[in-house]
């Protein structure tokens, strides 16, 4: 009889308006345990945390990757300009273009020495 009461007494205990109105914090398993209670919940937000800062370096990272592939492709397409207007036809129509008179080396250039 006494384990039937102690039963009902249980689900009666658990019920959802018990633990809304804090009485399983009477509870002695809790009241024992408090400490650890309290051990776990801040690693808990400890580790919430650590979570959210890595997924923000995560896409930090993941941006700063996109903005140096961009500065990558436009080093690469200002260099290969570069490198087509300082063909030596190149600067002969610019000089033409410009209306300048200036022309071909006829002789090659001296060397000095020391």
């Amino acid at each position: 009889m006494e384990k039937q009461s102690h039963k009902k007494k249980n689900k009666r205990r658990f019920s959802l308006l018990y633990i809304l109105s804090g009485g399983v914090l009477k509870e002695e398993f809790v009241t024992r345990h408090t400490r650890m209670i309290g051990l776990v919940v801040v690693l808990m937000a400890i580790y919430i945390g650590n979570q959210y800062g890595c997924l923000a370096k995560l896409r930090e990272i993941d941006r700063l990757q996109q903005e140096l592939r961009q500065a990558k492709y436009e080093s690469i397409s200002i260099s290969s300009q570069l490198t087509g207007n300082n063909r030596q036809s190149q600067i002969e129509d610019l000089i033409k273009s410009q209306g300048l008179e200036l022309g071909n080396a006829k002789t090659p250039p001296y060397i000095l020495h020391k």
